[in-house]
C-alpha cells in the first residue's frame, strides 16, 4: 500500500469529504493521486482536483504558498506591509484555495487583499501593480479541463513568475 496515501488516511482532522474520497479508491485511483507531488510548472501549479499528493486540494494549495510566502520574503522588500493580492474564478473550489492562501499568507505576517468574488485573471495583474503589493496569486486552472484548478503566482509586477523564479 503506497505510503503517502495511508498518511492521508490516517491524518488526524482530515476533511471528511477527503476522507471519504480516500476509502473510496481503488489501487490504481490511489497510485494515481499519490504517485507523485505536484510540481510548479508556468508561473504555477494546477491538477485535477481530489485528494492526494498529485492533486489540487487545500492541502497541496497550502504547500504551495508556503514555498510562494518564503519567495516573497527572501526576494521584495516590505512583504508583510505591502501584502499580496489574491482573486479567483468559478472553479469548483476556487474561493476556497483563496481562503487557504489567506490563512497561510497571514501565519508569515503577510497582508492580503482578497476580491469578495469571482474576478478575472488582468484584474488581478491590474491590482497587484494598483495596491504595490508584493505579489499576486490567481485561483485557476486556466484553459485546462473543468476537473481541474490551480494556483497561479504573480511577482511585484502583475507578471507571472518566470520559470527562473518560480524554481
Amino acid at each position: 500500500m503506497n505510503e503517502n496515501y495511508l498518511k492521508w488516511l490516517n491524518q488526524e482532522g482530515l476533511n471528511k469529504d477527503m476522507l471519504d474520497e480516500l476509502n473510496a479508491m481503488d489501487d490504481a485511483q490511489i497510485d494515481e493521486a499519490f504517485y507523485k507531488h505536484l510540481s510548479f510548472g508556468t508561473g504555477g501549479m494546477r491538477g485535477i482536483i481530489g485528494a492526494g499528493t498529485n492533486r489540487m486540494n487545500i492541502y497541496t494549495v497550502r504547500k504551495a504558498v508556503y514555498g510562494y510566502a518564503k519567495f516573497l520574503l527572501e526576494h521584495y522588500d516590505n512583504v508583510a506591509s505591502r501584502g499580496v493580492v489574491i482573486a479567483y474564478d468559478n472553479r469548483h473550489n476556487s474561493d476556497v484555495f483563496a481562503k487557504e492562501c489567506v490563512g497561510i499568507l497571514a501565519a508569515y505576517g503577510i497582508k492580503t487583499y482578497l476580491f469578495e468574488n469571482i474576478r478575472p485573471t488582468p484584474l488581478l495583474s491590474f491590482s497587484v501593480r494598483y495596491k504595490q503589493a508584493a505579489g499576486g496569486i490567481m485561483v485557476t486552472a486556466s484553459h485546462n479541463p473543468p476537473n481541474y484548478n490551480g494556483v497561479k503566482m504573480y511577482d511585484d509586477d502583475g507578471c507571472q513568475l518566470v520559470p527562473k523564479l518560480a524554481d
